[in-house]
């Protein structure tokens, strides 16, 4: 665990003592290295926690997403080098020290074994990220953005503390396995009910369920190109994590807290896919297919069998990789265009074909075409809770219909149809775009010949 906490924490004094001329290098290059070593924790274990510490360890469910996590570090800061071309030099070392001191916390997150360690570095991501968000967003409605993010997330997490204290006070430890042999802690009782909707509900907003989403397009929307990408590939993901580990504390659910959570995940995938033919703004869009999407995460994880965990799972890594991608490519046509209107920035392929190609590979994986980890992830879901009761496959059919016709939709509009008349020529894709798209496809595309190492299962 310390071999990668200790270089991560090192590459801040590394952003802040590199000269000017080497800064984006020195950067990439050292959190490309901690990437590389963060690979290792996918390697299988006897033992159900690896690398195990007092308050640390990892196990089949938080080792994918901590290698997500290290591996989108180096892309965020290779986005947001032309982001941040006119800045002066203190700005952009703010700004590359934001993304890094997000990095441990997001870290700790994902491995802590206690909850109270948890809960703080749960918190904790929220003021780099808010910072991020209302500095260096696009236009001034990022204030109300951050406000948004700050009130929702905050307001959420309050139940959360209540009950983990309450947790103390009964059993006298908050350590993740003492808590999972004292099923009795959550017993079928009102208290019992409210403390699991309470443990709950900090993650739903997080996820977010739909119903409490309406912070996620807002921040997306004016985020900058690494908040974006921390936003949809990272933050979303500590939700959906936070709720495969307090359901597994919490017993079988009550059918009571079952249904109006699986009902809204569900509805609320099929809502927000047609929200998204109806979108003009091509961030908004990507957005809402986000909720869309952890909608599904939501309604598997609340199902606790094995099959939809392993579902959860690997939608999860696969939506980080996939949206995060897909906001790249926003970000590529927005900084040629400086529009994110879709009938303003149409019939970009004449212009530039290569990154046709990359708008291609990144909507077809986000349909689920086969042979990508989102289609496994899909069937994986929509088996589990077809399984459970049979009359979610409408809802998650008509999802999934509505998904491919939103991502064809977005790849028609931004790169066929005729030109519009003020896009007379606009600069070519570079050799940093290429690099970053191909780091978020080939994980992609490697993950599904060995889909067990993200899969949550034992291997």
């Amino acid at each position: 665990m310390l071999k990668i906490i200790l270089p991560t924490v090192m590459l801040l004094p590394t952003a802040l003592l590199s000269p000017q001329k080497f800064l984006w290098t020195n950067v990439t290059a050292h959190s490309l290295l901690i990437a590389t070593l963060s690979l290792q924790w996918l390697s299988p274990s006897y033992y159900p926690l690896k690398n195990l510490t007092q308050w640390t360890g990892i196990d089949q469910i938080s080792a994918p997403l901590l290698v997500l996590s290290c591996w989108l570090l180096p892309l965020m800061i290779l986005a947001s080098q032309n982001h941040l071309q006119h800045e002066p030099p203190t700005r952009k070392q703010t700004f590359i020290t934001a993304l890094i001191t997000i990095q441990p916390l997001i870290i700790l997150a994902f491995s802590a074994t206690e909850l109270m360690l948890f809960y703080i570095s749960f918190e904790a991501t929220l003021i780099p990220t808010l910072i991020l968000i209302t500095r260096w967003g696009n236009q001034p409605e990022r204030l109300s953005a951050g406000i948004y993010f700050l009130f929702y997330t905050l307001i959420s997490s309050l139940p959360l503390l209540v009950t983990i204290l309450h947790l103390h006070a009964q059993i006298g430890s908050l350590h993740l396995t003492t808590l999972k042999l004292t099923h009795h802690a959550l017993a079928h009782t009102w208290t019992g009910l409210l403390s699991s909707l309470a443990l709950l509900m900090a993650f739903m907003v997080k996820a977010p369920l739909y119903g409490l989403h309406l912070w996620l397009p807002k921040a997306h929307v004016e985020a900058p190109i690494a908040g974006s990408m921390l936003l949809a590939a990272l933050l979303l993901k500590l939700g959906g994590y936070g709720i495969m580990r307090m359901t597994m504390l919490m017993g079988p659910t009550p059918n009571s807290l079952h249904y109006p959570f699986l009902t809204l995940a569900l509805w609320g995938a099929l809502m927000t896919s047609s929200i998204c033919l109806r979108q003009t703004d091509l961030k908004s869009l990507i957005a809402y297919s986000s909720v869309s999407h952890m909608g599904l995460v939501i309604a598997a994880s609340m199902i606790q069998t094995q099959w939809s965990f392993s579902g959860a799972m690997i939608l999860m890594i696969s939506h980080g990789l996939t949206s995060s991608m897909l906001f790249c490519l926003a970000n590529t046509n927005y900084e040629r265009t400086h529009s994110r209107i879709l009938l303003l920035t149409r019939g970009l392929q004449p212009l530039l074909p290569l990154m046709a190609t990359w708008w291609l590979l990144a909507n077809l994986t986000n349909m689920a075409l086969p042979p990508t980890t989102n289609l496994m992830a899909e069937l994986t879901i929509m088996i589990a809770l077809f399984n459970w009761s049979t009359l979610t496959i409408l809802l998650t059919g008509a999802a999934t219909l509505l998904t491919a016709s939103y991502t064809l939709f977005m790849l028609l509009m931004t790169q066929r149809g005729t030109l519009p008349t003020h896009i007379s020529s606009l600069q070519n894709s570079n050799t940093r775009e290429h690099l970053l798209m191909t780091l978020h496809i080939i994980p992609m595309i490697l993950l599904i010949l060995k889909p067990e190492l993200i899969s949550g299962a034992p291997l």
